[in-house]
């Protein structure tokens, strides 16, 4: 990421012939010469071009270089709706009619049954336990293709769409978030994808079949010991071109680690920095990252040590070698792709970040939802069920809305990846958003179940999860880095309508000085009008928005037509103020990239306008289902809120020499009015109660969030199950004892019936799990507890050994 300041580092605006720049520009603007006139005569001073080739000389000096890694991620994958909303002005309409993802026939078939299937021979408790699957569970998923659902058909795979894997994803999270991660790898940066896409067709014949049936299990590794969240430094992780034996290929020492499969994968896809000091490589290829393809017995190689990561079980190690010779056969895509595993790589991370990782926490969302939904209702305090209280009833409503956010995000992410997109931003959006609610979510699901979320065993649902999702707030770009640098750092520069000209312009050399100043007079037009633009636009939506929310009933969303056209306006209205706060942070020039404060306001407020559009994408989508307006206007009225919260607090703390202006013009355009004009807040006590209400009890909402929830055969001891199944019974109950009471009469025989079996299953629904012996050694005949040992010794000691002893 970089950027770049349009005029000088000082604090002031230098004036030329006793104006100022910004002066001079805007009487330019307002000429009323006939436009292609104004095109041939202007300059950006308006005076002569050696003025804009000096000021294009004071921001080239301005603004960093920019370096290859950058360059390549700029321009890798593709920008589209993330465009449009650093444009100020994106289209619903446009995301309805280009994006609506579905499953076919038969991909609802593979989640109908060979995922049930899988489900059922998982014990998630027994997985973390014996921290493996069976061998019947790995058989099946290399059976039935669980590790090829993106590879062609041709291969063997079973080329379904980044939906499907997403569905399949979050079916497993419902049930066994070690499965998910286990299932993801594969699907996302395999190296499946990358040899499908990239690969010789030597490597494509060899590997993929074996890739397809699950002869091999595939991992990637790229992370290293000092690389952290930096993937890119690829530290420890050298290889340099040789020649032995008339054959060409690399030497090549690496240490890797946090890599998911390795303990048990046949083949890797390697990350390496490559160079060529000898020139072996003669223009076929060139230095840089680069990919390599070693199966498990390659010499040298060394796999199967594992990390423990909290308490998950899935695979998860080390990868390291010293001085391997790799064949330049093994170099995915051959020779010619050496150095080009950025494009490689930073083109598939879209899939992984933005497509696997949600999915997780989507699984996470409709388990809580199902599960904890029912267990409020069932659980019993006071003689009342939990779910009329209220902090439950705010917990619950919370991550409903989150849940909606998530599933809507994770739908629409999925369509854009199936419309053959790459977007980059959108993928960390997603991940960083995704990831973090999820956590919430199920905190929150943990704080309702209380004791019976805290005690491991078959009947806890939660546990696991709530041990899980901080490992996914970490991989694929830990969420603070996400957040705080890479969203904004690369949105501003690549997604910008005009930035990305003007940059690339500061960056042509010395040669090409004069075309470079044209395309940067030019694209500083643009940036400036574009800023105009959006600060006209924020002062009029911005009013337009106040007066609409003052004088809007608190149940006018119960109109499906209305409540889409009302926060349609309002997510209109934040695109042009966000689309005028970035435009303003180019005064920062160069020394964006560390204003990492600022950036993480920022993405919250990205993140929450592309959530909100998401969420209206959804409902469109979905409209019908009864509840589906209430969920949808609380997660609404939260994301308004959270972007007009971020883009306040950027106003307060806008930094640089020129933060005091920046900060005033964006709480002109973005706050005209003060106060008047931050009209968004929290979702109102009402509301909260009646989305609670309706995941609480039976109801078409509820029955939308238990869509693609894993739900074990009749007999079989599933605590999600049994609690779904008994909830209609104990609401039931409720009532008819409500009515008794109210009547003041005793129960009929049927009623009494009824009301004696809702209690025997809240009795056995609220049980934990127990163990006579929690260890290996305490199941040893003559193993005392050392505390009771302890005990014992000291009793021995004192000549009344009991109470009832004679004293």
């Amino acid at each position: 990421m970089t950027g770049i300041m349009m005029l000088s580092k000082k604090s002031t605006i230098r004036a030329v012939n006793g104006r100022s720049v910004s002066a001079i520009t805007s009487s330019v603007l307002g000429k009323s010469q006939p436009e292609h006139q104004l095109q041939q005569k202007r300059t950006i001073l308006g005076l002569i071009p050696a003025v804009d080739k000096r000021l294009y000389r004071m921001a080239k000096g301005v603004m960093p270089a920019i370096s290859k890694t950058e360059q390549i991620a700029l321009g890798c994958g593709t920008i589209g709706f993330d465009r449009d909303i650093f444009g100020g002005s994106p289209s619903l309409q446009k995301l309805v009619d280009t994006y609506d993802p579905k499953l076919s026939k038969e991909e609802q078939d593979y989640m109908d049954n060979q995922v049930n299937t899988l489900c059922s021979l998982l014990n998630d408790h027994e997985v973390s336990l014996n921290r493996d699957f069976s061998k019947e569970a790995w058989d099946y998923m290399r059976d039935e293709r669980f590790f090829a659902m993106k590879i062609p058909k041709e291969w063997g795979g079973l080329e379904f769409s980044t939906h499907a894997v997403s569905q399949v994803l979050a079916k497993l999270a419902t049930h066994c978030f070690d499965a998910n991660a286990t299932v993801a790898v594969p699907n996302s940066l395999g190296p499946g994808e990358l040899l499908v896409r990239y690969g010789t067709q030597d490597q494509k014949e060899y590997f993929l079949p074996r890739l397809a049936d699950g002869t091999l299990i595939p991992c990637f590794g790229l992370t290293g010991p000092h690389s952290g969240s930096d993937a890119t430094s690829l530290i420890e992780s050298d290889c340099v071109v040789q020649e032995r034996n008339g054959e060409l290929g690399v030497v090549a020492s690496f240490k890797k680690r946090y890599i998911t499969l390795a303990p048990v994968a046949g083949v890797i896809g390697l990350g390496l920095n490559l160079s060529d000091p000898d020139g072996l490589l003669k223009g076929t290829g060139e230095g840089g990252f680069t990919v390599a393809l070693l199966e498990r017995d390659h010499e040298g190689l060394r796999m199967g040590p594992r990390h423990m990561p909290l308490n998950a079980a899935f695979m998860n190690g080390t990868v390291e070698g010293e001085d391997v010779w790799i064949p330049m056969s093994n170099i995915l895509g051959g020779q010619e792709r050496c150095g080009y595993g950025w494009h490689m790589f930073v083109e598939c991370l879209a899939e992984g970040r933005g497509v696997s990782l949600p999915a997780g926490s989507a699984g996470a969302a409709r388990g809580v939802a199902t599960g904890v939904g029912a267990y409020s209702r069932i659980r019993k305090q006071f003689r009342v069920p939990i779910a009329e209280f209220g902090g439950i009833q705010e917990a619950i409503a919370l991550s409903a809305s989150d849940g909606v956010m998530t599933i809507a995000g994770t739908d629409l992410m999925n369509a854009i990846v199936d419309n053959h997109e790459a977007p980059m931003v959108i993928s960390s959006i997603m991940k960083q958003n995704c990831t973090e609610r999820g956590r919430r979510i199920v905190e929150r699901g943990m704080d309702i179940a209380a004791g019976s979320a805290i005690c491991r065993g078959d009947k806890n649902y939660l546990g696991n999860a709530y041990m899980s999702l901080p490992i996914a707030i970490t991989v694929e770009g830990a969420n603070i880095m996400t957040r705080s640098f890479q969203i904004i750092g690369q949105g501003l520069t690549r997604c910008h309508p005009h930035m990305l000209e003007l940059i690339n312009s500061l960056q042509m050399p010395q040669s090409q000085e004069d075309e470079a100043v044209k395309i940067f007079t030019k694209q500083f037009y643009k940036v400036t009008g574009h800023g105009l633009t959006n600060f006209g636009q924020s002062i009029t939506r911005g009013l337009g928005a106040t007066v609409s929310t003052a004088t809007r009933s608190k149940t006018a969303y119960k109109n499906g037509d209305k409540l889409l056209d009302y926060h349609e306006k309002q997510l209109l209205r934040l695109c042009a103020n966000f689309a005028l706060t970035a435009d303003l942070c180019f005064t920062l020039g160069g020394r964006l990239k560390f204003e990492e404060l600022l950036m993480g306001r920022l993405a919250d407020a990205l993140g929450a306008i592309f959530l909100g559009y998401s969420t209206l994408h959804h409902y469109t989508r979905r409209r019908g289902i009864a509840g589906l307006e209430d969920v949808t206007e609380h997660a609404m009225l939260r994301l308004e809120k959270e972007a007009q919260d971020a883009l306040l607090e950027a106003s307060d703390n806008f930094p640089g020499v020129l933060g005091g202006v920046a900060s005033t013009v964006m709480k002109l355009g973005c706050f005209p009015l003060g106060n008047l004009t931050r009209p968004y807040k929290e979702p109102g006590d009402e509301l909260t109660k009646e989305v609670s209400r309706m995941i609480t009890t039976p109801s078409e909402l509820r029955e939308f969030f238990c869509e693609g929830v894993y739900f074990a055969p009749e007999g079989q001891m599933h605590q999600i199950t049994d609690l779904n199944r008994a909830l209609p019974i104990c609401y039931e109950a409720d009532k008819i004892a409500s009515v008794l009471r109210r009547e003041k009469r005793q129960p009929t025989t049927e009623e009494a019936n009824k009301i004696a079996e809702a209690d025997a299953l809240r009795d056995a629904l609220i049980q934990v799990d127990v163990y006579d012996n929690l260890t290996d050694k305490e199941s040893q005949p003559e193993y005392t507890r050392p505390a009771l040992v302890g005990t014992e010794e000291r009793l021995a000691a004192l000549s009344r050994k009991t109470f009832s002893d004679a004293a």
